[in-house]
């Protein structure tokens, strides 16, 4: 696990990045199984298989195992910013398939597990976003609309991805959203604007890659960021509500 911060990307960086090809040594590093990517645990290679049920895994391609982990991951994981787990084992896939609840840090991991799984190479990301739907409640939380967001990032044909396997069907309905799709070939990062045309995320701040949850910096930075959204242990975020509810 590396704890270091990256050095923040200019978009040039980030694109020249986006585009470096890895080598052998990097793609064994990226589909391995990590403390956090904990691929190897029964529950998280249930969930795998669960999800890629009737795929022929000899034949399918990794575009359309890394599609289905998406939706399986999505849909499948319930999004919930309240009461959620930030312990180190709270971050861990077999823990978050466990509690069935997370939100962006939780699900990216999942993910990006998910992935190393099918020898797909995958990393985490992170970003700071404006989000322009956030209840009025979690606002208050967060300390405005600038939250600091987990990603993946995923290798296929060639090319790195940026995937945001989040907001789940129910919860883009409730809050007016689009749900983001993704089709293994282009990046799946957010819809600039909702189903009304307003605005509703920008990236503001990249962060960079990963190869597994840099968790201290991770904890520093809610610190630092949302130090009113976490809950007084420092382990997980304040409890009670439902970002569900709070939909206006």
């Amino acid at each position: 696990m590396t704890d270091t911060l990256a050095p923040l990307l200019s978009e040039q960086q980030t694109a020249d990045a986006t585009a470096a090809q890895p080598g052998a040594d990097d793609l064994a590093r990226l589909t391995a199984a990590t403390d956090f990517l904990d691929y190897e645990h029964a529950s998280v290679r249930a969930f795998v298989d669960k999800a890629l049920d009737g795929i022929d895994r000899e034949t399918a391609t990794q575009v359309e195992l890394a599609v289905a982990l998406y939706y399986a991951v999505r849909d499948g994981i319930h999004y919930e910013v309240y009461g959620a787990d930030l312990s180190p084992e709270g971050l861990r896939a077999s823990s978050i398939i466990a509690g069935g609840m997370g939100f962006c840090l939780h699900k990216s991991v999942l993910y990006a597990a998910c992935c190393r799984a099918v020898g797909i190479p995958a990393r985490l990301h992170y970003s700071d976003v404006r989000n322009h739907l956030a209840s009025d409640r979690l606002r208050s939380y967060i300390g405005g609309d600038v939250f600091f967001h987990g990603l993946a990032t995923v290798y296929l044909e060639g090319r790195w991805l940026q995937v945001t396997p989040v907001f789940n069907k129910l919860l883009c309905r409730l809050y007016g959203m689009t749900p983001l799709e993704f089709d293994g070939r282009s990046d799946s990062l957010y819809h600039p604007f909702d189903a009304q045309g307003r605005q509703s995320m920008e990236f503001l701040t990249d962060h960079g890659d990963f190869d597994d949850v840099p968790y201290a910096f991770v904890m520093a930075t809610m610190r630092r960021k949302h130090p009113k959204f976490l809950a007084e242990d420092g382990t997980g975020t304040v409890s009670g509500g439902s970002l569900a509810d709070e939909a206006s």
